[in-house]
């Protein structure tokens, strides 16, 4: 009866009335216990409200219903496919749209609906692979900053390679705790390609300076990616830097010299096909001719072989505690080993290595003299 007198009265109501009635009876649907008839009256009346005219009562409706598990799903998927001022309550919140409704929605809807559907409080890993494919720019980065969205490596990869040059995604990438160490690279690269294209840059400083520069700056934030990322990243790491043709000789030279040696390992595994355990015990404790062996299988040029391998005695001696030193001095030894001083035949056919060498044991120099300054100045 008493839904029957709903029924009879709201087609007369003012729009304020029926909005509360609209809530109300939602409310009661959701919390009463009624009988089956009553249920049924009561589910027929909110779905007649789904025609109401007026966009306040279906949106009061939309509110009633947007949390709970029991609410009709005939009803909820309506409410969810109207205006955005109507449908933003279901697509924020509402638990019974599953993945399937949820997808399509971000493929077809505008951004304000997109963004919704990344904020809400749980997306799937397939629905967050849906917004790194095809949402705008905003959603991808509301989505970073869910912490309650589930987003495998390989969507980040994809907001990366979409949307790395957007700053706002950028930075929600990078700020990201768990964003992959080759999608880190790529927006690096980002970064500096972004800086490089700049007029002012570009009046300042010349095209070919400002890619070296670029390029040497990339460089030494890929090491430092490299030792902030686990090792169970290295290897994508690696492959990511071998597809782009970062993978050279100044690089593996320069990843040495900075004691990157982890990192080292995973690059001589990739290049030389020997298994990671083999790699690991010559780097350990491998002799010479082990060494040299190993990095002849990698590819690395024989007058690269002796710096190397100093290096790396260096730092096994280092991490058993018999030799206090760092990158400074160990670039220093892998500069002497290259050629340095040594007779004229010898400095000649090391010239190209040498030069490389120089530049990093004067980088090394130059960022610890800087950071002794900051200390200073910060005392």
């Amino acid at each position: 009866m008493i839904i029957e007198h709903f029924l009879k009265w709201i087609g007369g109501a003012p729009v304020a009335q029926r909005q509360a009635a609209a809530s109300a009876l939602a409310r009661a649907y959701l919390q009463s216990n009624l009988s089956l008839d009553e249920r049924c009256a009561a589910e027929a009346a909110l779905t007649l409200l789904l025609d109401d005219s007026s966009p306040k009562v279906r949106a009061a409706l939309a509110e009633a219903l947007s949390i709970s598990h029991h609410a009709p799903l005939q009803i909820v998927t309506a409410l969810a496919s109207e205006q955005i001022e109507i449908s933003g309550f279901i697509l924020a919140r509402s638990p019974l749209l599953d993945d399937i409704d949820l997808i399509d929605r971000v493929a077809v809807g505008e951004e304000a609906v997109q963004r919704l559907i990344a904020m809400r409080p749980q997306v799937s890993l397939a629905l967050s692979a849906a917004i790194a494919e095809v949402a705008a720019p905003a959603a991808c980065a509301d989505l970073l900053r869910n912490s309650a969205a589930q987003i495998a490596s390989v969507s980040f990869r994809r907001m990366a390679e979409r949307l790395g040059h957007h700053a706002r995604v950028r930075a929600a990438l990078l700020e990201h705790s768990r964003l992959p160490a080759d999608c880190r690279h790529m927006l690096a690269v980002r970064v500096g390609e972004a800086l490089g294209r700049m007029d002012i840059v570009l009046a300042m400083m010349g095209k070919a300076r400002v890619e070296r520069v670029a390029r040497d700056a990339c460089m030494k934030v890929s090491l430092d990616i490299a030792d902030e990322s686990g090792p169970q990243e290295h290897s994508a790491l690696v492959e990511h830097l071998r597809l782009r043709g970062d993978l050279t000789t100044a690089y593996i030279i320069r990843s040495v010299a900075y004691g990157k040696i982890d990192f080292f390992g995973a690059i001589l595994v990739a290049l030389s096909g020997q298994p990671e355990r083999r790699v690991r015990a010559i780097l350990a404790d491998g002799r010479s001719s082990a060494l040299a062996a190993l990095l002849r299988s990698a590819g690395l040029a024989d007058r690269t072989h002796r710096p190397l391998i100093v290096a790396l005695d260096a730092w096994r001696r280092i991490a058993n505690q018999k030799l206090a030193a760092g990158p400074q001095e160990i670039s220093g030894m892998m500069l002497a080993a290259a050629g340095e001083g040594g007779d004229n035949d010898r400095v000649a056919a090391n010239d190209d290595l040498t030069a490389l060498m120089r530049g990093i044991y004067l980088d090394v120099v130059r960022e610890n003299a800087r950071s002794h300054a900051l200390a200073i100045a910060a005392a």
